[in-house]
């Protein structure tokens, strides 16, 4: 068995996590919230859900199907060349999938987290409840995130040469708090207003620092950043074959790789670790954005598009660039606290939008164009989104 090194994490890092490569792949990830509309207040067991799911297969365009701890479906699209062809992929799979959860009394609900249900995990794997132990010892942020949140995680490709990896990174942090103001749709918990449009976002943030902020600028090297960000990062669990994980063993995983009671971790074991780290901008060879609450119909693909296009088209990327390079370090709190609503955060994502949609027909997804059009009459232009509908509905 081959024991890791420092020097080993930082070359997994920029071999693997930061690969780099003529972009062009597009994916988007979609969690969904599922509801039987005669009970909403109660849980859908996972077996009928899963059921029901099984019933549609196969997917016509070959989406992914997982699920979370608490139930929450997912359907990920694969890697595919731009967001229009993502868009089509994920959506006929959806509308394949939407009749066979009707039969079964189910629907799919668009919220980045639940308004009405309690924490109730489904998943009863050994991750999960490692998870769950490990998020528990610190505060009730773990359960409702892994029970209760639904996302939209956008997936681009890291970039053509190391040059343009550091852009996007850069580029993409930058917007990050824009994304989550402007997609904001989680301002209720348990039937009452958060005082957050993002409480999702706010959850992920209390987590663990350690696991879940964002990561460090990294200046010319950003494959640097993320590798010390998850060598100083604490170790959720260690795995054992033979007995019980040990969760939260104390340590990070650079005191780790220096041995000790729990010997010293294998190649396996980085690639597991690295799966526990949650921060907004996560690389895995491709970019995740982790940031962007779920939203309903119609709404779900113009994440996909308007990130896409700011990375993407090199014009946008630059206006982009501009427009975000004012805000302040705290702009994430801020977002998920007011949406837009603050001026900074509003006029970003007006000029973001704006160039996205301009993009749109440069790389080949003009059929993006009315969807992106709509949501920036209905939200971005008013310095609105999706959280206030939400809230208007809450009877006073």
């Amino acid at each position: 068995m081959s024991f890791l090194t420092e020097d080993d994490v930082y070359d997994h890092v920029h071999g693997i996590c930061f690969k780099t490569g003529p972009p062009g792949l597009t994916g988007i990830e979609s969690e969904w919230l599922v509801t039987d509309p005669a009970r909403p207040g109660e849980h859908v067991p996972l077996p009928r859900l899963t059921a029901a799911v099984q019933a549609a297969s196969p997917l016509p365009s070959g989406s992914a199907v997982t699920y979370e701890p608490g139930g929450q479906l997912e359907l990920s699209s694969p890697p595919l060349p731009g967001p229009a062809a993502a868009r089509r992929a994920l959506e006929a799979d959806l509308r394949h999938l939407d009749p066979h959860l009707a039969v079964a009394g189910l629907r799919r609900t668009g919220y980045g987290l639940d308004p009405h249900r309690s924490p109730l995990r489904q998943l009863d794997l050994p991750r999960y409840t490692a998870m769950e132990a490990y998020f528990d010892a610190r505060n009730a942020a773990g359960r409702a995130m892994m029970c209760c949140t639904a996302s939209i995680q956008v997936c681009l490709d890291i970039g053509s040469d190391p040059a343009d990896a550091r852009a996007r990174w850069r580029l993409l942090h930058r917007l990050g708090p824009v994304l989550v103001a402007a997609f904001a749709n989680s301002p209720l918990w348990r039937g009452r207003p958060t005082g957050r449009r993002s409480t999702r976002q706010a959850l992920w943030a209390a987590l663990d620092p350690s696991r879940s902020r964002t990561v460090p600028d990294g200046g010319p090297d950003p494959a640097a950043a993320w590798a010390r960000y998850a060598l100083d990062a604490r170790v959720m669990a260690v795995r054992r074959r033979d007995g019980p994980w040990a969760v939260d063993p104390g340590l990070t995983f650079r005191d780790w790789l220096g041995g000790g009671r729990y010997g010293r971790p294998t190649a396996d074991d980085l690639d597991y670790h690295l799966s526990t780290l949650f921060p907004p901008v996560r690389p895995r060879g491709w970019f995740e954005l982790r940031m962007i609450d779920a939203l309903p119909e119609p709404w779900w693909p113009v994440p996909l598009a308007v990130a896409a296009a700011l990375t993407d088209d090199p014009r946008a990327a630059d206006a982009c660039a501009e427009a975000v390079e004012p805000l302040p370090p705290d702009a994430w709190e801020d977002a998920a606290r007011t949406g837009p609503g603050g001026p900074g955060l509003a006029r970003a994502a007006r000029t973001c939008f704006a160039a996205a949609r301009d993009a749109l027909p440069r790389i080949g997804a003009a059929d993006l164009v009315p969807l992106v059009d709509a949501y920036i009459e209905r939200y971005v232009e008013p310095g609105r989104c999706p959280a206030d509908d939400l809230l208007c509905e809450v009877p006073t």
